[in-house]
């Protein structure tokens, strides 16, 4: 094979899609890139061997993540200690790694490419794949490059982000068609221009379906909307700075506390702070057993609430190093009693964690602000009483809410009436993280058609509807505090308690799983060739 685009302009075109693609996504909101960022890349990619498919793809990637998730830096820099040239390193290592998700998808594309498969159908296949597959530290999925279009991002609710990221990605090919097609021409020095109209009637039909699905389906989600309960909920955003949070946390109920009592005279039925918004630990018995929480302060709030608590399980022991540390969401009814618990599953590395820090424990003395908590393991709803009933709320911790498998699993075994987030973005400082952070999480309203009630320490705090758009949404503490807003903000409205399965909660990941399966087939299997039981027979 002869590639289409020269070794250096190849690698020039794999980094301007990298560069596209987080000008495209949240944060910056370019989002009209999305629809060729993709372009240099697959270009650059025909003809090429499998090492250099996987190279170039790479660099699409590296460059992606450092523009991307430039707010890294910071971030180890707060939690670690460390100095700014070894977070620097570290910032590398890990986009390095990141990268290695486009890098798996040259490499899927490479092999099948050159076993003869269908160019198009390899590359959308073996993106499909990579999203699916490949273990993330900060994950992150194309589709979220679409988070301000709404009607784009229906197509969720049948197969989640990757299918809205696969509709991005055919129309992609169908823009470069003609330029593949004109390189070829350059290539083969003839006289007609080979036009693969099969890929850009693909890219067409597949814009045309996911937008008549849009246009078709938020009109049929308004009526049940329409039809729904009604309830009003509220969210405080403390805005406290990471380590004033922990250094002053009887300031931060405070200013919980207070935004709480304005809600509930505004009629709120259900408050939300955010995570570890008590962030004195207790007991894990003491605040589960006993009226602890609602002698300190949840029986002055009046109103049903969801806050987030540090619990720590002592030791029978009391080795005190052995002691285990949960991330939690509590909820307390009307009268200040505990009434659910929900754990965190998944969480921050080097933040509440480090890698290796169990079988190495000396790195969590060269990383002092690290946490150590554990992970929870119950997928159960909290469950709390509002006027009379009860009702069944998922609540998901810090980035969880951009996890859409594991959401997935949560709706399917909970069936709740609303999801819930609580998050503490302050770690990442004044960057576009906050707002990449609820353009992920939009999606997982639209996935399961429910509302999400998001509530963060320092911003963005927001409710999503199930069409994903934003109801209401706060500024970031450091926006806020530059206009001279000083303390929490408290902001509520109407939302509505909604049930019903979704395909995407049926169906799950199988289907990417079918298509990752093949793609492996396609990458160690020539096309048309026959099975080895076929070849003997």
């Amino acid at each position: 094979m002869t590639p289409l685009v020269p070794k250096r302009l190849a690698e020039a075109g794999a980094v301007l899609s990298g560069v596209l693609y987080f000008v495209a996504f949240a944060g910056f909101d370019q989002w009209w890139l999305t629809f060729v960022c993709l372009v240099p890349l697959y270009v650059s990619l025909h003809g090429q061997t499998v090492k250099r498919a996987v190279w170039l793809s790479w660099l699409t990637g590296l460059a992606m993540n450092l523009g991307g998730f430039y707010w890294l830096l910071d971030m180890l820099k707060t939690f670690s200690g460390f100095p700014t040239a070894l977070c620097l390193v570290f910032v590398v290592i890990i986009c390095a790694y990141q990268a290695l998700r486009l890098a798996f998808m040259g490499w899927l594309f490479g092999r099948a490419q050159l076993r003869g498969w269908p160019v198009p159908l390899v590359f959308g296949g073996a993106f499909a794949a990579s999203e699916l597959v490949f273990p993330l530290l900060f994950p992150w999925y194309y589709a979220a490059t679409v988070h301000n279009v709404p009607v784009l991002l229906q197509a969720a609710e049948l197969g989640g982000p990757i299918l809205v990221g696969v509709v991005l990605v055919a129309i992609n090919m169908a823009i470069a068609e003609p330029l593949r097609a004109r390189l070829a021409l350059a290539r083969t020095k003839s006289r007609e221009i080979e036009l693969d109209r099969r890929v850009i009637g693909a890219g067409v039909i597949a814009a045309i379906l996911a937008l008549l699905f849009g246009a078709i389906r938020i009109p049929m989600v308004k009526s049940a909307i329409a039809k729904a309960e009604p309830v009003e909920v509220g969210f405080v955003q403390g805005n406290m700075g990471l380590f004033a949070k922990r250094q002053k946390f009887g300031e931060g109920l405070r200013r919980h506390v207070e935004r709480t009592d304005e809600l509930r005279k505004a009629g709120v039925d259900l408050v939300v702070w955010s995570e570890t918004s008590v962030t004195a630990p207790v007991d894990e018995k003491i605040g589960t057993t006993t009226p602890h929480y609602r002698n300190n302060f949840a029986a002055r709030l009046g109103v049903p609430t969801i806050f987030g608590a540090v619990l720590v399980r002592r030791d029978p022991e009391g080795r005190h190093e052995l002691d285990r540390w949960f991330n939690t969401a509590l909820a307390t009814d009307a009268k200040g009693d505990v009434s659910g618990r929900y754990d965190k599953q998944f969480l921050l590395a080097f933040g509440e964690y480090l890698p290796l820090g169990d079988t190495f424990p000396i790195l969590y003395k060269w990383s002092p602000h690290s946490g150590k908590f554990s992970a929870g393991t119950s997928l159960e709803p909290i469950e709390i009483d509002i006027k009379g009933t009860k009702r069944k709320i998922s609540v998901l911790i810090c980035y969880e809410d951009i996890l859409p498998t594991f959401t997935n699993r949560m709706v399917a075994h909970a069936d709740p009436e609303l999801l819930v987030n609580m998050t503490n973005d302050a770690w990442f400082g004044d960057t576009t993280e906050p707002w990449q952070h609820l353009a992920l999480a939009k999606l997982r309203a639209v996935e399961h058609r429910r509302y999400l009630v998001r509530s963060t320490n320092s911003g963005v705090s927001a409710i999503v509807d199930p069409m994903g758009n934003v109801v209401t949404h706060t500024q970031t503490m450091w926006r806020m505090e530059a206009e001279g807003h000083e303390g929490g903000v408290a902001q509520h409205a109407p939302i509505r308690w909604m049930r019903g399965k979704t395909m995407y909660e049926i169906v799950g990941e199988s289907p990417w799983w079918l298509v990752t399966f093949l793609m492996v087939y396609a990458a160690f299997r020539r096309r048309g060739e026959q099975a080895p039981a076929a070849a003997a027979a």
